[in-house]
């Protein structure tokens, strides 16, 4: 490596993570030590990672793989973990306590080694990680984290379902031919690099909207979107393993609520039979009526936070989804399928 910049900035995350490869383990520290700027990054990232680490001195979670004692560990490691998330402003804290919540859960899975289960669509516990790099990918992309390999294949007139769809095929078949240790560490250096942007500690720098998923929302929203598939693919794994992972907090689990009820209402539209949703088990408003502004109200439905998430998430179908309804039938099933519809997981 040579004295200037070149490739030390995508390699501060690893560094952070004490994941570099052996190469770099003398180079990088070398250069942080006559580079004032990258050892001021080098250390904000650091801070991140100690942070979701959990408290100094907090204890590693000793649970037994597929038992009421491994719930209970991953639980407990989950909520000490959210304790100390990093120091980010209200939009990104839903994402930085999930990513806290995964660390927790990944550690059983190092001290069991069970990373070929499967777990959802035909990925396993690495697959699932790979595919968080990549869904993770964009975000950090449009945030200045430099992202590694592989080389992408997307083009800019690609569909963003099939570009999706390829780049997680992709990173999936690249983290295949590295150790799940490798990929975790990947995962995990990418989380910190995104938690320590500037946006993810600036509300102000999070309100500019840009287009990512095919949607265009503004950069804090954005980050409630990554929050919501992380903790979705933490309970996927959590489910394969036979763990219990605990739901979002209330407060963040409100947040991630009220955007998917906007998504939704964008998806109904303004013309769609009214029906009054509501969704216990968060915090704030959680009554709106969607639809038609220009009729009564003709139904009324009402979800368990959670379920509503898991519904979004394509963990529930319309007819599965435990939920209260009054009045016009067809018109809840009409907000039920068009909440299933908004799944991309």
């Amino acid at each position: 490596m040579s004295d200037d910049h070149d490739g030390v900035p995508e390699l501060l995350a690893a560094w952070a993570f004490g994941a570099l490869q052996p190469p770099d383990e003398k180079s990088v520290p070398l250069h942080l030590a006559g580079c004032g700027s990258c050892a001021a990054e080098a250390e904000r990232l650091r801070e991140t990672v100690r942070l979701l680490d959990g408290p100094p001195g907090a204890p590693e979670p000793t649970a037994a793989h597929n038992g009421s004692a491994g719930s209970d560990g991953v639980l407990a490691a989950a909520l000490r973990a959210r304790s100390a998330v990093p120091r980010v402003a209200a939009h990104a804290a839903p994402y930085a306590a999930a990513v806290t919540g995964l660390t927790a859960l990944l550690r059983e899975v190092t001290g069991h080694g069970p990373w070929g289960t499967p777990v959802v669509h035909d990925w396993d516990v690495r697959d699932t990680v790979g595919h968080l790099i990549a869904a993770d990918e964009q975000l950090a992309q449009h945030l200045g984290v430099r992202t590694q390999a592989p080389p992408s294949r997307l083009t800019e007139d690609m569909p963003w379902e099939e570009a999706w769809e390829t780049r997680t095929t992709d990173m999936i078949a690249y983290e295949r031919t590295r150790s799940p240790e490798e990929t975790v560490a990947a995962w995990s250096a990418q989380t910190a690099a995104l938690l320590a942007t500037p946006e993810a500690r600036d509300p102000e720098r999070a309100a500019h909207a840009t287009k990512l998923l095919g949607v265009r929302l503004p950069v804090a929203d954005h980050f409630l979107g990554r929050a919501f598939e992380t903790w979705i693919h933490t309970d996927d794994i959590g489910r394969a393993l036979g763990f219990a992972v605990p739901p979002p907090p209330e407060v963040h689990l409100g947040q991630m609520v009220r955007l998917a009820v906007r998504m939704l209402g964008l998806a109904l539209g303004p013309t769609a039979p009214p029906v009054l949703f509501a969704v216990t088990g968060v915090e704030g408003d959680s009554r709106w009526v969607l639809g038609s502004e220009g009729e009564p109200v003709r139904g009324e439905l009402a979800l368990q936070a959670v379920d509503f998430c898991l519904l979004v998430g394509g963990r529930h179908t319309p007819a599965s989804v435990p939920r209260g309804m009054v009045g016009d039938e067809d018109a809840v099933r009409n907000v039920l399928e068009r909440a299933a519809s908004l799944a991309w997981l």
